[in-house]
């Protein structure tokens, strides 16, 4: 097994390679026809002007500089490395200005690890369409075209060759994003990784259109690079904040190795790997990506944790990824487990005095029964969704610690087989 790499770096920001998965593990001609190519996971370390994170690496959503219920000191107890959030609800609220004054995102909410900020794109997509916080198109029953809005719902974001206008959902203000202004905005925020702005489609949207948004996100990536690099220059005095391209494309494998080369040249720091996409397809999209890039750029996969998404995307090159769901589900008394996910609110749990799960190191089941989490929920009293969140964090953030050892030590695809053949109860 090769030895990972000790060179640091005096960079401000920078990525190193450890080890390479294919290296490792050596997997069989018959595991790399069932991924459908050779496997591109790696373990490596991203340096930050706050600090390093280890890769793969999963980053728990603050989406408006706050886990959901859930304390930063809490997040860092359990092991995150790092914490994004949303430029555009920051913008809203209560103003990237004021967040430049308090010493950006992380002096705000107290968290002095690395941070990364979204560029508002995602909100171009869900307002202008009305499908919400959906990506996973299967789901959405009615067929939308290129002008359509989801049944029910108002259009929220208009898109031109500049910019977009879109509407507050806090009190209905009409704002303006163009790259420049998304630039502007995170490095008010301040933090270490930023997304470029970016035009994310749906896959009701025409092959036409998706090459029309396609050229609109390479010209506005042009864009952001210049204005990243003016701001830079204007706020020296800062830590410096690197920028990630993001790669669109929809399930077109010519639009999506297209957007990979045209991004490569632009001098990106690392690239985000965005759209919809069919879960199926998963792997298969990612692998086109990282083939494409720079293997010496770290790649970020937005909006996944279900673990046997985790693991196709490890398969594939990702070396770090954001979602939501954690926290969501939490909410309504569902947690994860090593053999699945189950709601706590079940009448079976009302006797049950052990913790969520007897292998789980998490301050939730150090410390509570499923019986009082139970009763909690029932009682609707608000510390149920803390400590199910604390715990849904944690078990998402050692499956991935566990694969990052794993590909150290060899023996990556036993852990990811047996940790599926758990969670999903397989034969």
């Amino acid at each position: 097994m090769p030895t990972p790499s000790t060179e640091t770096s005096s960079a401000p920001f920078s990525f190193e390679i450890e080890t390479r998965l294919r290296d490792s593990s050596s997997p069989s001609p018959e595991q790399i026809e069932g991924n459908g190519g050779q496997f591109q996971g790696r373990t490596g370390t991203i340096h930050t002007p706050h600090g390093d994170i280890q890769t793969p690496a999963f980053i728990p959503v603050a989406t408006q500089a706050a886990v959901k219920a859930v304390l930063p000191e809490s997040m860092a107890d359990e092991g995150a490395q790092a914490m994004l959030a949303n430029a555009y609800h920051l913008f809203l609220q209560p103003g990237d200005d004021i967040l430049d004054a308090a010493g950006g995102l992380g002096k705000f909410m107290n968290w002095p690890g690395p941070t990364f900020t979204d560029s508002g794109g995602f909100q171009v997509m869900s307002q202008g369409s009305g499908l919400g916080k959906v990506i996973d198109m299967s789901t959405v029953k009615e067929p939308l075209g290129d002008d359509d809005v989801a049944k029910g719902q108002e259009r929220m974001a208009n898109v031109d060759d500049d910019g977009v206008w879109f509407r507050s959902y806090i009190n209905g203000d009409l704002h303006r994003f163009t790259p420049e202004i998304s630039m502007q905005i995170q490095h008010n925020l301040g933090a270490d990784i930023m997304f470029a702005f970016d035009e994310l489609t749906t896959l009701h949207n025409s092959r036409g259109y998706q090459e029309e948004a396609l050229e609109r996100t390479r010209l506005w990536a042009l864009r952001c690079i210049a204005e990243h690099e003016r701001l830079t220059e204007e706020r020296s005095h800062k830590p410096y904040q690197a920028l990630f391209g993001v790669i669109q494309g929809a399930q077109y494998e010519d639009l999506r190795r297209k957007a990979c080369r045209d991004l490569a040249t632009m001098g990106f720091d690392g690239f985000g790997i965005g759209g919809a996409l069919e879960k199926q397809q998963l792997g298969t999209i990612v692998r086109w990506c990282t083939e494409e890039l720079p293997e010496n750029t770290p790649k970020h996969l937005l909006g996944i944790s279900e673990p046997d998404d985790i693991f196709t995307a490890i398969d594939n090159g990702v070396d770090t990824f954001d979602c939501v769901s954690p926290t969501r589900v939490a909410r309504s008394s569902a947690v994860y487990s090593p053999t699945g996910r189950f709601n706590l609110t079940n009448a079976r749990f009302a006797r049950d005095f052990t913790p969520i799960s007897e292998t789980c190191p998490c301050y939730t089941c150090a410390h509570y029964t499923r019986a009082y989490l139970r009763h909690l929920f029932k009682a609707k009293e608000r510390n149920a969704a803390t400590l199910a969140s604390i715990h849904n964090e944690r078990f998402i953030l050692d499956v991935v610690s566990g694969a990052r050892d794993a590909i150290n030590h060899g023996n990556y695809f036993e852990y990811r087989d047996e940790t599926l053949r758990n969670y999903y109860q397989l034969q």
